[in-house]
């Protein structure tokens, strides 16, 4: 089987969900044996196309614009059995470069009026390509892929132009790279979706499932997360990449946030066989506490103040938050009296690696 994949993700250097889904497609179709050939849109020069319709009368079949669509691109798209269109979800649609790419396919059609069923079309010179489309979002629930999948099955899904195979929609996938065993279950998933599209040009419930697994019960606390981040990006006038580069931390604006970003910074290998009780009482503009339970390589945050704790640190929100984001020195802040700490005082110097986040 011969397979042209289609990355039209424009992100790099390891940022792109729809590349890392493509890629484990990719390799379970190889698996079974599928040539494969995968494009990343982004090296590519592509001109839009401009509606002269010279590909029906002037030169049939081809495109005047010279570009990599029409001297490599068009003509391998036409040799390819299987076509995987792979994009971001943008505006809930498939992104520019791919829709590009879609309208520059063009040259595939005769210029004649043909009814098919309820619709009117345009009839084929060559074999179009059967299609699988991928595409992965930030929102949580896989309604956000509804105008893309309306649109995938009108485009592709026609006896013209062969078969629709199958979706794949993977939601949530920015807080899929968070999770440990749903994302290896998420990938291994899509490996054995490449190779159940080579041996039977569909992918069973179950695998699909997989694929598109909830990742949480209450998208909320992840999106709270999500928020301090874009302030926080924001506020220091840095990208997001920039952000994720110098593994910065999102700036918590409230006791609940700084309570979920803490236990998702937790480092079970760190805390080893740590049992203790770490509890901040906030003063000034964010008033309250919290407290933390620390035991067998795990993390439970608790809103309010401990009847035990082992470890108390007073001081303003800020002035801690600033501490923990690395905007300023722990033992600077200790020495000029901008916070106390109470109890079992050698816990302090096991915070870092209590909290070291892994790269």
């Amino acid at each position: 089987m011969k397979v042209l994949a289609i990355n039209s993700s424009a992100r790099v250097e390891g940022q792109s969900k729809t590349e890392l889904m493509l890629n484990h497609l990719v390799k379970g179709m190889r698996y079974a044996g599928a040539d494969v050939e995968l494009i990343n849109l982004r090296e590519k020069k592509i001109k839009n196309c401009i509606g002269c319709f010279s590909c029906m009368t002037k030169t049939p079949g081809k495109c005047v614009l010279k570009d990599d669509m029409t001297e490599e691109l068009f003509p391998k798209w036409l040799d390819s059995e299987l076509t995987i269109y792979a994009t971001p979800l943008f505006h809930h649609t498939v992104n520019a470069t791919m829709k590009c790419f879609i309208e520059r396919t063009f040259p595939v059609c005769e210029p004649f009026l043909l009814k098919q069923g309820e619709r009117w079309v345009h009839p084929f010179r060559s074999r179009h390509p059967d299609s699988v489309v991928l595409s992965v979002c930030g929102f949580p629930e896989m309604s956000a892929f509804g105008a893309l999948s309306h649109y995938v099955k009108f485009l592709f899904d026609q006896e013209q132009k062969g078969r629709l195979w199958a979706e794949i929609y993977r939601p949530a996938a920015e807080y899929m790279l968070e999770t440990l065993y749903e994302k290896e279950d998420i990938l291994e998933a899509t490996v054995e979706a490449g190779r159940e599209l080579v041996e039977t040009h569909a992918i069973s419930p179950k695998t699909l499932f997989r694929i598109e697994q909830p990742l949480m019960d209450n998208f909320s606390d992840f999106a709270n997360i999500a928020n301090c981040m874009w302030k926080t990006c924001i506020k220091e006038g840095i990208t997001r990449k920039k952000f994720t580069a110098e593994g910065m931390m999102p700036r918590p604006d409230s006791i609940e946030t700084y309570m979920h970003i803490m236990s998702i910074g937790f480092n079970p290998e760190g805390a080893g066989d740590t049992k203790a009780i770490i509890q901040n009482d906030f003063t000034d503009k964010v008033e309250g506490s919290c407290h933390f339970i620390i035991s067998d390589g795990t993390i439970l945050a608790i809103a309010g103040k401990s009847e035990n704790p082992d470890l108390v640190i007073k001081s303003s929100f800020d002035v801690w938050i600033d501490i923990v984001t690395g905007k300023t020195d722990g033992t600077k802040m200790i020495l000029k009296g901008k916070y106390q700490i109470e109890g079992n005082t050698n816990l302090i110097f096991d915070l870092p690696k209590l909290f070291e986040r892994k790269k």
